[in-house]
């Protein structure tokens, strides 16, 4: 098959392929970042990991550091030889075969699309707040549909536009949300004065070790997406070392700035932490912050959202990519845009599915925060086994070339174990309506796709034998 080495076109179909060699390391890092959504987890997260965690929540967020670099550790080895479009997905294709590769990326694509489709609503919920705080009044449903709409459509022309717009957005929008909050913790330890030195956080005098595990799990879902760089390998500048950097150091980074904020948060406001709705805002009446600086920090939780709106999108936007060109979907799917060079049809056909879910859950009466907890919920079930099964693959694919690589094990054992930890810590015991449901709904989903699954192999083995395989560049010499 011809194709031209610039831009990817593949000359025999029309396809006008990914713009090649584009994406920096900063670009790919912003996109793993706003993929984390760090400030949207910080204004939330620390809050009810406190609930079981107390005085080791900063510990909960170390362990989940630890449990994500080892998840990290294993995507990496893949991204240090292979190239991929397909994520996850191709990954796993080269050590699960089909059937392995079609689960990690049907798992992977749900939890994209929870991921978006949740943000959308925290996105939503503070941009509401903000314009309400400006005077400007945002009421109602219909006022949340118009901003649903308006995001989500918003998010998408960045998507469609260019993957180095939609990329630079993201690292805006984050850079500003999360210097917003550092300024704000840095501003509450000076406050603190000797106070900041919080012994028992170090003593964990109040925290139990099943209360810091419980933690940990909450600390996990905070980091889901991490990886999400590795979607992007074929439009980047030296892949096999842009996007294993991108993966771990933005995960290490984010890991970090999740320590320092339990620890600061727990620090100023001590027990009613547990209690507060909104601690950063707490917080910023607490150091006596003017007036005009919560809209400012609202504006930034919304930011970050929008930005996890826009770089799950984009990861979707590939893997259907790779999949309509591999027939999987329909083969409309696998084409990208002319001039912009972006998977714009499957941008377009997942997009208002994106906007549709937390539309739907509006007009049904369900606050844009709850949309947030329970969509993101059911995206962060296909994340977990996306993850297990790369961390399985890592290691079937290493043996399979015969690269010695003897830190692989261990993280891959971790990982598995972890992510099997957090799916039975999210279904029992059985939580509350409808929580308890998500967990079914996840595995309908899954269910509906493995018949899609049985269909193509019984019309089409051609396409099964071919999962995971397009758009796909091997580092010479290797596999």
């Amino acid at each position: 098959m011809s194709e031209d080495i610039q831009t990817g076109r593949d000359l025999a179909t029309g396809d006008a392929g990914l713009r090649r060699g584009v994406m920096g390391g900063g670009e790919l890092a912003a996109q793993a970042i706003a993929n984390i959504a760090p400030s949207a987890v910080i204004a939330f997260t620390a809050a009810a990991i406190y609930t079981t965690a107390a005085s080791g929540t900063w510990v909960s967020f170390a362990l989940a550091t630890v449990v994500i670099l080892s998840v990290g550790y294993c995507i990496s080895q893949f991204a240090k030889r292979r190239s991929s479009a397909g994520s996850l997905y191709s990954y796993a294709a080269t050590a699960l075969g089909p059937f392995g590769a079609y689960l990690t990326g049907i798992s992977l694509l749900i939890g994209c699309f929870g991921i978006a489709a949740g943000s959308l609503s925290g996105s939503v919920a503070y941009s509401a707040t903000l314009l309400n705080q400006l005077g400007i009044p945002v009421h109602g449903v219909g006022a949340q549909i118009v901003l649903a709409i308006a995001l989500g459509s918003l998010a998408t022309l960045f998507t469609i536009r260019g993957i180095r717009l939609s990329a630079r957005v993201s690292l805006v929008l984050e850079l500003i949300s999360v210097s917003i909050i550092i300024l704000l913790l840095v501003i509450t330890l000076v406050h603190l004065g000797s106070d900041a030195f919080d012994a028992d956080q170090f003593e964990l005098s109040a925290a139990t070790p099943s209360g810091i595990v419980v933690g940990m799990v909450l600390a996990i879902l905070g980091f889901v997406g991490f990886s999400s760089a590795d979607a992007l390998a074929r439009e980047a500048k030296n892949p096999y070392r842009a996007v294993p950097r991108a993966i771990m150091w933005s995960a290490a980074g984010v890991g970090v700035l999740y320590i320092f904020a339990a620890y600061t948060q727990v620090a100023a406001l001590g027990p009613q932490l547990g209690e507060s709705a909104q601690p950063l805002d707490d917080i910023a009446t607490m150091v006596g912050m003017p007036t005009w600086f919560n809209p400012i920090l609202n504006f930034g939780i919304a930011a970050s959202f929008f930005a996890v709106v826009v770089a799950p999108m984009n990861v979707i936007g590939r893997i259907l990519y790779v999949m309509g060109k591999e027939g999987v979907v329909p083969s409309a799917i696998g084409r990208t845009h002319p001039t912009h060079l972006t998977p714009h049809r499957a941008l377009i056909s997942v997009s208002p599915l994106v906007i549709a879910v937390p539309v739907v859950l509006y007009l049904l009466g369900v606050d844009a925060m709850d949309v947030v907890t329970w969509v993101d919920t059911y995206g962060t079930y296909g994340y977990m086994v996306a993850y297990a099964a790369a961390a399985i693959a890592s290691v079937v694919f290493l043996r399979g070339i015969n690269a010695r690589v003897p830190l692989v094990w261990p993280a891959a054992v971790i990982a598995v174990a972890s992510m099997a930890y957090v799916f039975y810590a999210n279904v029992y015991p059985v939580p509350a309506y409808p929580l308890n449901v998500i967990p079914w709904l996840f595995l309908l989903t899954v269910a509906a796709a493995l018949v899609w699954y049985w269909v193509l192999s019984r019309r089409a083995p051609a396409v099964i034998a071919g999962i995971g395989t397009s758009e796909v560049e091997t580092l010479e010499g290797i596999g």
